[in-house]
């Protein structure tokens, strides 16, 4: 009886032994078969993924091949702009024509040709009470007229023999302004030839 009970009493251990190991196992088989459904969904999103893919991969070869709908120009699109070129052309010369015509009548303004000679320069007959330096001044009195400018007023004493410049012509007058002459005002002329 003693072999029978001890027979029993190893069945029954193996026996919930097994259990124990069955269970055991069941978990590890229930752990892989979720670890396993996850790697199928995550396989499958791979999938639509690189399907998505191959999908742009071909809308974009289809557009490569097929020209772009107004992405060229054609012959006639080409010669409006030929003429529209021409246009513009023709255009800018006569702008610049018209500027260097401007140009001349502005060189013929500055050289003097619009601008009247002074009067014949009288004999020296002043002294300049402002004048610096060793003594008085000699030169002429000129009345500004309309137009007159420094240095057109200089270069008409020039062209008849009073070697005088603009500068010296300030330095005559105290307070004069080169930019704003003012018509009627009698101004005074040095001949550095007089002295």
């Amino acid at each position: 009886m003693r072999k029978i009970s001890l027979w029993l009493f190893i069945l029954v251990f193996t026996a919930s032994l097994a259990r124990a190991q069955d269970a055991a196992t069941q978990q590890q088989i229930d752990q892989l078969n979720g670890k396993l459904q996850d790697l199928m969904d995550a396989q499958a999103d791979q999938g639509k993924r690189i399907a998505a893919l191959e999908k742009q991969i071909g809308d974009l070869g289809d557009k490569l091949n097929q020209p772009a709908a107004n992405n060229y120009a054609s012959q006639d699109d080409l010669k409006k702009l030929a003429d529209q070129v021409q246009e513009i052309e023709k255009k800018r010369q006569a702008d610049n024509d018209l500027v260097l015509e401007q140009f001349k009548k502005l060189a013929k303004i500055s050289s003097g040709s619009g601008h009247k000679t002074p009067p014949s320069i009288p004999a020296i007959s002043t002294n300049n009470p402002t004048a610096t330096g060793t003594g008085p001044e000699k030169g002429y009195d000129y009345t500004i007229a309309s137009g007159d400018t420094l240095l057109a007023i200089a270069k008409a004493y020039r062209a008849q023999g009073v070697k005088v410049t603009s500068d010296q012509i300030l330095k005559a007058n105290p307070g004069l302004n080169a930019n704003s002459l003012i018509v009627g005002k009698k101004i005074f002329i040095p001949d550095p030839n007089a002295k």
